[in-house]
């Protein structure tokens, strides 16, 4: 209270009406307290009269009437700012707060709903409203393209920092500056390098450790009209899914696999130094001769343990596919049959054939990348159209 006290405010209103005008062209009102009226007159949008009549009927109100509406006013205001914490205000009441507000004591100008750094931010805010150029020149925004490289970067490459992933862009052909990389990181919320988690992953440590390992296996089938039974060795590169095909007999002993692995070993060349591992059975034919020629390129031999077939888990996949896909479904009648069947299945199997684990791409293909401007498909049949193949005509 501005020195009064309740009682004496009470009987001064009380003594005669009370005349309250409008804020900024609001309709007056003659209210009386004893009739059990509010102090406060009609605040409805559109009123009539004009902004300085009003002032002028504001200076020739007693001070009681002036207090009153002051408590009433405060009081609304309490109630709004519960309701309403942030409340939208034009510019005139930008205007007039921001006029209003500079002979208001320092103390109360911190309780109020504009602040001097409010009136900060609408005077910056005005002058980049003024200056504003439709055309603007500078440096381009980062495509959409580069983002999404950048994310996959950082993603697949825990340890990987702003400048080396730069590096890396660069190698790509792309420039774009470290810092243009951490803003980039920083809108998808990912974090530098050294909080990044940078442990490596099973799936990972199973791919990296995959790449050095071969898997070696038998497989057999029973001839149509003699039931002989033949035998087939493979190799597979269990990185890739690469699978060689070694050779056919109805007599597997051990000499015969030992120079089969041999002729593998010749035909990988260069590559034999790639692989450090081959995942074997404890089968007879694979005798101390054979682990010796591995040996002797810088390859080890290891066992799986007894009966545990699902420990060479790769190899026999590939067999449970070949039976699927070929074997079961057709007859094989002698050996050279059935080595020429294996010779057009390889080269599905490593060219043409998807596989699961690498995307759903062949281990090694042996056709162009698509071309998806043509719509036509073309079939072609392989072993007698029991597996089809598909590619876009030219």
């Amino acid at each position: 209270m501005i020195g009064l006290g309740w009682l004496e405010l009470e009987r001064a209103v009380r003594s005669s009406p009370v005349v309250v005008p409008g804020i900024l062209g609001h309709h007056d009102a003659q209210v009386s307290l004893a009739e059990d009226q509010h102090p406060v007159g009609d605040f409805s949008p559109g009123g009539e009269h004009e902004p300085l009549r009003d002032w002028l009927v504001l200076l020739g109100r007693s001070s009681a009437s002036k207090n009153a509406e002051l408590l009433v006013l405060r009081h609304e205001v309490a109630v709004l700012r519960r309701t309403n914490p942030r409340p939208r205000l034009e510019w005139a009441d930008r205007a007039v707060l921001a006029a209003l507000i500079r002979v208001l004591p320092g103390r109360l100008r911190m309780h109020r709903l504009v602040t001097p750094s409010t009136i900060l931010r609408w005077h910056r805010r005005l002058v980049t409203r003024k200056w504003t150029y439709p055309h603007q020149r500078g440096r381009p925004p980062v495509s959409a393209e580069i983002i999404a490289l950048i994310e996959r970067l950082a993603t697949e490459n825990s340890g990987w920092g702003y400048q080396r992933i730069q590096g890396e862009l660069l190698k790509l052909g792309h420039r774009v500056s470290a810092s243009t990389i951490r803003r980039a990181l920083k809108a998808l919320k990912i974090p530098p390098a050294p909080t990044r988690h940078t442990g490596t992953t099973w799936r990972q440590f199973l791919r990296t450790q995959a790449s050095t390992m071969l898997a070696a296996d038998y497989f057999h089938v029973d001839c149509a009209l003699t039931l002989q039974r033949l035998y087939c060795l493979f190799v597979m590169e269990v990185g890739s899914r690469y699978v060689h095909i070694l050779g056919v007999t109805a007599n597997p002993d051990g000499p015969w696999t030992t120079q089969q692995i041999r002729n593998l070993l010749m035909d990988l060349g260069e590559r034999a130094a790639d692989f450090r591992f081959l995942v074997r059975d404890r089968a007879g034919q694979f005798t101390a001769s054979f682990d010796a020629v591995l040996a002797s390129a810088g390859i080890q031999a290891v066992k799986i343990p007894p009966r545990s077939p699902r420990a060479n888990a790769y190899a026999e996949r590939f067999v449970l596919t070949i039976r699927t896909e070929v074997t079961d479904r057709m007859l094989i009648f002698d050996q050279r049959h059935l080595r020429t069947i294996l010779v057009q299945y390889a080269a599905h199997y490593n060219g043409r054939r998807p596989h699961r684990s690498r995307q759903f791409h062949p281990p090694r293909p042996d056709h162009p990348v698509a071309d998806l401007n043509h719509r036509r498909i073309k079939r072609r049949a392989v072993l007698g159209g029991l597996i089809s193949e598909y590619e876009r005509a030219a």
